[in-house]
């Protein structure tokens, strides 16, 4: 009987123990591991099934796994920064364990793998985003006048920006893209804002990467856009525009807004427009003329 009592209490603490999975999300990242004698699977498609398998015993039993991107390049760093052997299971398992703090992860929540993978890789495609924007903000340093943080003032105000085009924008879900040209790629950001009940429901880390991103066109005066969608049961969908300006955001018109929707970004050829919505100028964002940090 206390054999049987001490087996029913490890089961239950071992739900109580949250993990990490690391996961080869494409055949180019699982032929770079099977240079190692370690890794066992020889097909990609056979190791998803059994990944899949784990992640939903794992499940069955109560327990709380987390999925995570497993980049061998990041590895094989890892390993030569750490002196581990990286042809071992267990440098692969401390791998993953700091990933689980520093990477790119995602919950399972009982998904097909299939549907689960495009999500983990946009998350890691935000993190990346978001890490070159910081990076770029960064990178600008000190006013040589004021010796005030280019970068972080551009922050500052690119928060503000956001603030005012959520205050000032219709009722509903809000959808907001902004995108950054330049090289050597162009950037892109999207938060999702709910207005439910007269309550704003938005994703801190979502804020962050979109609000990077923004101040980066801001400083830098990169060709940009900042689009939003707002839907609202019962009425048509409407989409407003700001083309980005050095320190500021320029309103589109409904014109400039439907030709930026109904026209093929790489054809120029002419797009029907999408039904029940509505292609419209921007709310006043109640913001003077902006100047640029100069002196």
């Amino acid at each position: 009987m206390a054999y049987t009592d001490h087996r029913i209490l490890r089961r239950v603490l071992r739900r109580e123990v949250a993990g990490t999975i690391g996961l080869l999300a494409d055949e180019h990242d699982f032929r770079a591991m099977r240079r190692y004698e370690s890794f066992v699977f020889d097909d990609h498609t056979t190791y998803l099934k059994h990944m899949e398998a784990v992640l939903r015993s794992r499940a069955l039993q109560g327990s709380h796994t987390t999925v995570a991107l497993f980049d061998p390049e990041d590895y094989a760093e890892y390993c030569a920064e750490t002196g581990l052997d990286p042809d071992s299971h267990t440098s692969r398992t401390q791998f993953t364990a700091a990933l689980a703090s520093t990477g790119p992860t995602v919950p399972y929540d009982g998904r097909p793998l299939a549907d689960l993978l495009p999500v983990l890789v946009d998350e890691a495609v935000r993190r990346a985003t978001w890490e070159y924007a910081a990076t770029l903000l960064a990178r600008l340093g000190a006013c040589a006048s004021c010796g005030e943080d280019l970068g972080r003032a551009a922050f500052t105000r690119a928060s503000h920006l956001l603030v005012r085009i959520l205050d000032t924008a219709p009722p509903g879900e809000r959808h907001l893209v902004c995108s950054v040209s330049g090289p050597p790629e162009t950037l892109v950001a999207v938060l999702h804002a709910d207005d439910i009940a007269g309550r704003m429901e938005l994703d801190e880390s979502e804020v962050l990467e979109f609000t990077t991103v923004l101040a980066v066109g801001l400083a830098t005066e990169s060709p940009g856009g900042l689009v939003m969608r707002t839907s609202e049961a019962g009425s048509p969908d409407r989409i407003h525009g700001w083309r980005l300006r050095a320190h500021g955001l320029e309103p589109l018109t409904a014109g400039e807004v439907f030709d930026a929707y109904c026209t093929d970004a790489e054809s120029g050829d002419l797009i029907s427009p999408e039904s029940n919505v509505d292609y419209c100028e921007p709310p006043d964002l109640g913001e003077g003329p902006s100047q640029a940090h100069h002196h």
